[in-house]
C-alpha cells in the first residue's frame, strides 16, 4: 500500500504542478488527492497500524472499555476514523481557521483604505527600489507576526501599487522567500521554529542570534539576482486610481482609516503574545482580534452615520477571502496527513539517519523535501525520532560528539529550523505562504519553477553555507 499511496502522490503533485496546461484547477486535485489517499490509508489500516501507530492504538482500546470485544478490523476501522482523522481534521482546522481569521483582518482594513496609508508613503517608481522595500518590511514584519499573516499583508498591499500581473507575480515570489526567511530566525515566525521552541529544542536567546544572518543572506541572493532582472517603472493599478471615487473611503473620515489600520495591524501583531501568555492555539488569538475589529466597525458606522448600503462589515467581508486557497490548502494537508499516518514520512527520516548520519546533510535533505512535502509533519517526525539530549545522554553515548549535537539549542535543532523554514520557498507550494500568495495572485506552479526556485535554492544553499561557516568558525 505505502507504494500506491506515493505513486497516487506524486501524480496528484504532478496534476497540480501542470494546472494551467491540464485546465484542471488545483484545489479539485488536491481534494481528490487527499480523500483518496485517506481511503486508501484506511483499507489498509489492519497491516498499517501495529507498525506505525501500535502505542497510540493500545492507547485508545484502554480508553474505549467496548472495543476489545470487537474484531480486529473493526478496530482499526474505529481507531481511524474515531481518531487519527479527528486528530488530522483538528490539526487543519487551526490552520485554516487562523488562515480565514487573517485573511478577514487584512481584507477589513484594505476595504477601509487603510493600506492606503502605507502606498501613499511609498512614493518611488522604481521596480528595484520597490522590490528591496517590500522584501526588508517582509522579512522583519515576518518575524514579529507570522510568516504566513505576512505574505497576506504585504501582497494586499503590493496589490495597491502595481497593476501589472506578471510584476505582481515577481514581488509575489519574493514576498514568498522574505517572509519564509524571516520566519526562520524568530521562534514565533514560523510553525515549525514554533513546534520546536514550544517543545524546549530551541531557545529565543540562541536561535536568533544563530539563525540571523543565514536567515537574511537567504533572502538577500534572490532578491539581488531579481534587481539585476528587474529595470524600469511599475504599471499603477487600475483599481488604485478608481479608489478615489470609491463612497465609502469618501465617507470615512482619515482617523477612522488610521483607526482600523493601527487596530488590525495590532490585533496580528497580539497573537504570538496571547499564544505566549495563554498557550491557546493562535488562531483563538486571531478570531479575538476578529471579534474585536467587527464590534470596531459596527460602532463606528453608528457614529459616523453611514447610509447601510455603503457599509462593509465584517459579515460582507467574509465574502471577498478567497475559497479557493483554502480549500487547496485542506487537500493538501489531508494528503500529507495521510502519508504521516500511514508511516512513509517518519520511515523516509529514519532512513535518512541511517544511510546520511551526517545533520548538515539530513536538514539540507529535509528541507529540500519541504518545498514539496509540507515542512510540518516532517519537523513533527525529527522531533518523533531525536529526544532532546540531556548531559547524561551526552556522556552515555558511544559517540559523545554527535549526540552532543542533538542537545537544546544544538547544531540539529538550530538548522532543522532555517532549513524547513527557508526550504520550503524552492517551490511555491512548498510553504503555507507559498500556497497563499500562489491563490492570491494566481501564480502559475511552472512560472515559479522556471524563474524564482533557482534563486530560491540559490539563496536557501547560501544561508546554509553561512551557518556552517559560522559554526566552523565560532
Amino acid at each position: 500500500m505505502w507504494t500506491t499511496m506515493i505513486l497516487l502522490f506524486l501524480a496528484g503533485y504532478l496534476m497540480i504542478a501542470l494546472e494551467h496546461p491540464l485546465k484542471i484547477n488545483k484545489a479539485g486535485t488536491a481534494l481528490l488527492l487527499g480523500t483518496a489517499l485517506w481511503t486508501i490509508y484506511t483499507f489498509s489500516a489492519q497491516e498499517l497500524i501495529p507498525l506505525v501507530s501500535a502505542e497510540a492504538f493500545k492507547e485508545f482500546l484502554e480508553s474505549n472499555p467496548l472495543l476489545p470485544s470487537l474484531s480486529f478490523a473493526e478496530q482499526c476501522y474505529r481507531f481511524v476514523v474515531e481518531h487519527q482523522v479527528l486528530e488530522s481534521i483538528g490539526e487543519i482546522a487551526e490552520t485554516l481557521v487562523f488562515l480565514i481569521g487573517a485573511m478577514l483582518t487584512v481584507e477589513l482594513i484594505d476595504t477601509h483604505g487603510g493600506f492606503m496609508f502605507i502606498t501613499n508613503r511609498i512614493t518611488t517608481r522604481e521596480k528595484k527600489k520597490l522590490l528591496i522595500l517590500i522584501s526588508v518590511l517582509t522579512f522583519f514584519l515576518s518575524a514579529i507576526l507570522d510568516n504566513l499573516t505576512t505574505a497576506i499583508v504585504m501582497t494586499m498591499l503590493v496589490r495597491k501599487l502595481t497593476g501589472d500581473m506578471r510584476e505582481r507575480w515577481v514581488f509575489g515570489s519574493l514576498i514568498i522567500i522574505s517572509a519564509n526567511s524571516g520566519g526562520a530566525w524568530s521562534p514565533i515566525g514560523d510553525v515549525t521554529t514554533i513546534m520546536l521552541w514550544v517543545r524546549g529544542n530551541v531557545s529565543t536567546a540562541a536561535t536568533i542570534p544563530n539563525l540571523i544572518l543565514p536567515s537574511i543572506v537567504s533572502a538577500a541572493i534572490p532578491i539581488a539576482i531579481a534587481c539585476r532582472r528587474l529595470g524600469g517603472k511599475i504599471t499603477p493599478p487600475i483599481l488604485f486610481k478608481d479608489e478615489e471615487d470609491n463612497a465609502l473611503l469618501k465617507a470615512l473620515k482619515q482617523k477612522e482609516k488610521l483607526s482600523i489600520l493601527i487596530l488590525g495591524i495590532s490585533c496580528l501583531v497580539f497573537v504570538p503574545i496571547f499564544k505566549t501568555v495563554t498557550h491557546l492555539p493562535p488562531f483563538i488569538g486571531i478570531l479575538f482580534g476578529v471579534g474585536i475589529l467587527w464590534v470596531f466597525t459596527d460602532i463606528m458606522y453608528r457614529w459616523n452615520r453611514i447610509e447601510d448600503d455603503l457599509r462593509l462589515s465584517l459579515n460582507k467581508v467574509v465574502h471577498r477571502i478567497d475559497g479557493t486557497t483554502l480549500l487547496f490548502f485542506l487537500g493538501i494537508l489531508l494528503a500529507v496527513d495521510a502519508l504521516r499516518y500511514a508511516g512513509i514520512l517518519e520511515s523516509f527520516s529514519v532512513w535518512l539517519d541511517q544511510a546520511v548520519g551526517n545533520v548538515y546533510a539530513v536538514n539540507m535533505i529535509i528541507g529540500a523535501l519541504s518545498s514539496i512535502v509540507d515542512n510540518v509533519p516532517l519537523v513533527a517526525g525529527a522531533i518523533g525520532m531525536y529526544p532532546v539530549a540531556d548531559e547524561a545522554m551526552v556522556a552515555a553515548a558511544a559517540n559523545p560528539e554527535y549526540m552532543a549535537q542533538f542537545m537544546m539549542d544544538g547544531v540539529f535543532w538550530q538548522f532543522l529550523a532555517y532549513c524547513a523554514g527557508v526550504g520550503g520557498s524552492m517551490l511555491i507550494i512548498g510553504s503555507a505562504a507559498g500556497v497563499v500568495v500562489m491563490g492570491l495572485e494566481r501564480i502559475p506552479f511552472g512560472w515559479y519553477l522556471k524563474n524564482i526556485s533557482w534563486m530560491a535554492t540559490a539563496g536557501y544553499l547560501g544561508g546554509a553555507f553561512v551557518y556552517i561557516l559560522q559554526r566552523l568558525l565560532i
